[in-house]
């Protein structure tokens, strides 16, 4: 079993995917590489010396086996540079991510239709409304969401999707040890029960610190066919996202907004540079040539629903509503509501987690 060779060099905090990617070039076989001798190393053409002492000093105290059922004890999905399925889009770009961690269903994800959202953590009113806009004229359709699980337009995005029954899949900047931002967690429960996937390239037990941020950038939108920036300030992660998105040769789209916030300079140099403004989801569907063909949704049965039942379901959202919450929202009795929700449970609308707290169906 080749995995545990994969895991192994990914458990090595110092290395990077590209030189993982060196060896695994270079010997045509993970087994093969990992077995290598130094001196075998040092045969490379332009390796770093410096980068093969510390593989190997790091590597003495690693036991292949014991990483992979590490892993797997954890309940992590690994997805490995050399199988049949890794996502044929992310293999395209220069320095793809060599393992894949992931909990959740990524194959249930249409990774065809793969479309990015990034864009400020601090973003406006304005522009969160605007991304919720546009997913919302691509719901229920077989487009599937991937943005990185931070807060701002991140969050919104994968909100909207799962609002909208659309699949989603989350990038983080850590292992699985961590949830970051906390304000996500509810997200990641989300895409990991049914709504999608999330996904790393870092072994477990790796921090969110500083720099795997922009590495993480290169998979969601290595992932995707286009990239939809809804705020970047001129010095930001979205930005970085955006110049990805160009040298990955993949469709760069701005949302455009209120010329006096600082969140949209970077918006409007992107679009004077020639990105594609966009404003609803028909705009995204034109640039990236795309014939999409609505799907039917449970969510879409609410429209013969009658008021009270109505007003239930739209104030029961993506994240959990508690009993209590939802009867000072309407005004119903007890009895009533017991009934009202017991009835959407039975047609497929909602479902009961956590108690007595309730979500929309996953789709």
């Amino acid at each position: 079993m080749k995995t545990k060779f994969w895991t192994a060099f990914a458990s090595i905090e110092q290395l990077d995917s590209t030189f993982i990617q060196r060896l695994y070039n270079y010997f045509g076989d993970i087994e093969t590489a990992w077995n290598a001798s130094i001196s075998d190393l040092k045969q490379i053409e332009g390796l770093s010396v410096r980068k093969t002492e510390n593989y190997f000093a790091k590597k003495k105290d690693v036991n292949p086996e014991q990483t992979l059922e590490f892993v797997q004890n954890k309940g992590i999905n690994i997805l490995t540079y050399d199988s049949d399925i890794y996502p044929f889009m992310l293999r395209q770009i220069s320095n793809p991510p060599m393992t894949l961690f992931y909990k959740g269903d990524l194959f249930s994800c249409n990774l065809d239709r793969t479309l990015a959202f990034v864009g400020s953590r601090r973003a406006s009113f304005n522009g969160k409304e605007a991304v919720k806009s546009i997913i919302s004229d691509l719901g229920n359709t077989d487009i599937t969401i991937v943005s990185g699980l931070a807060a701002g337009i991140d969050a919104v995005s994968h909100e909207s999707a799962i609002t909208n029954n659309l699949k989603t899949i989350g990038v983080i900047a850590s292992g699985f040890d961590f949830t970051y931002p906390s304000s996500s967690k509810y997200l990641y429960e989300k895409m990991e029960n049914g709504c999608g996937a999330v996904v790393t390239e870092y072994y477990p037990t790796f921090e969110p610190i500083k720099f795997r941020f922009p590495q993480r950038n290169r998979i969601v939108t290595g992932l995707s066919y286009g990239t939809v920036v809804g705020e970047a300030a001129m010095k930001s992660g979205a930005l970085i996202s955006a110049n990805l998105t160009l040298e990955q040769g993949r469709e760069l789209m701005c949302i455009p907004g209120a010329i006096n916030n600082i969140n949209t300079e970077g918006i409007y140099k992107l679009l004077k540079d020639g990105a594609t403004l966009v404003t609803r989801g028909e705009d995204v569907l034109n640039a990236l040539n795309w014939a999409i063909v609505k799907m039917p949704a449970k969510a879409q049965f609410s429209q013969n629903l009658d008021e009270n039942t109505q007003l239930i379901f739209d104030i029961i959202g993506v994240e959990p509503k508690g009993f209590d919450e939802i009867q000072i929202y309407t005004g119903l009795s007890t009895e009533e509501l017991l009934v009202r929700l017991t009835e959407m449970e039975l047609s497929g609308l909602i479902e009961q987690v956590e108690g007595d707290r309730y979500i929309r169906a996953r789709h």
